[in-house]
């Protein structure tokens, strides 16, 4: 099964993506999502995990010390900003073709890049990845009373999430080793300063 990334970055995220992402993976880890966020659009958000899923907060600070001499030198966002390192958390992004199978079972969002049959949101439980498709069980309210199997073609998903459930918060805490979650680590970031703060958020 290959594991290409659902690579929806543009502009200023989509130039860092392709930084940061040979660095992650150089370190063993793998990026999940690169964002511009934050009232002012001034923070920086990257997510990154373990090939299982985990990232501690020691793995927050070995990324963000490893991207941030590559920032610096490249300069790809102009002006300060604030570099966020973290897991994808709880209710995660899903971005490659293991994550919905991993999460079987539990409930997700998708948004297609082009509507199905007049429709491009859809919300249910993940069966899986089949034959380049994540396949997701439809509730009963939306399937005309009965639960329906659809599958969606993993190339157009413009956007998957899994949704928070009690469900889910026991599975990740389940899963969850010791250490900390690596939450966040942020980086204040200033181009006319050549050493960023780190501050374990």
């Amino acid at each position: 099964m290959t594991q290409v990334r659902l690579a929806r970055e543009t502009g200023v995220a989509r130039r860092v993506a392709a930084l940061v992402e040979p660095v992650l993976e150089d370190l063993g880890y793998r990026l999940v999502r690169v964002r511009m966020t934050g009232q002012d659009g001034r923070i920086l958000q990257i997510m990154a995990e373990r090939p299982d899923g985990t990232f501690l907060i020691d793995d927050c600070e070995a990324a963000s010390r490893a991207i941030s001499p590559v920032l610096d030198v490249e300069d790809p966002v102009s002006g300060s900003y604030m570099l966020e390192v973290s897991s994808p958390g709880i209710d995660r992004p899903l971005v490659r073709p293991e994550d919905f199978e991993r999460w079987a079972g539990h409930e997700a969002k998708i948004e297609m890049l082009q509507p199905i049959d007049g429709r491009r949101r859809f919300r249910g439980v993940l069966e899986g990845f089949t034959d380049d498709e994540v396949r997701l069980f439809l509730p009963p309210a939306e399937a005309g009373g009965e639960e329906i199997l659809v599958g969606l073609c993993f190339g157009d998903i413009a956007e998957a999430k899994l949704v928070m459930t009690d469900a889910l918060i026991n599975a990740a805490r389940d899963a969850a080793p010791s250490g900390g979650d690596g939450s966040e680590w942020t980086t204040d970031l200033d181009p006319e300063t050549t050493n960023g703060s780190l501050n374990n958020g």
